[in-house]
């Protein structure tokens, strides 16, 4: 058995508001920095109800001045079987 991490949605949401806080960035700068016409994918992302793409992630990463790792949290709680 392996144990497989997932990752927490709403903690990662929580996370980014802190990492933007920490930045001393708004929800708009972010909006802004990223080009989006509304901050609805922001404010999702901060709710826990949607995960940044990838190349988003990147791109946030950069901005907050952190590795990708530093946002995203995940927990160990899937258990798979790999067989070869």
């Amino acid at each position: 058995m392996c144990a497989m991490p997932m990752i927490n949605m709403i903690k990662t949401g929580e996370n980014i508001v802190a990492l933007r806080k920490r930045a001393g960035l708004t929800v708009k700068d972010i909006q802004e920095a990223f080009g989006f016409g509304t901050p609805q994918a922001i404010y999702k992302w901060q709710q826990g109800t949607a995960l940044p793409s990838i190349d988003n992630l990147v791109a946030l990463a950069a901005l907050l001045g952190v590795k990708m790792d530093d946002i995203l949290v995940t927990e160990a709680v899937v258990s798979i079987r790999i067989s070869a």
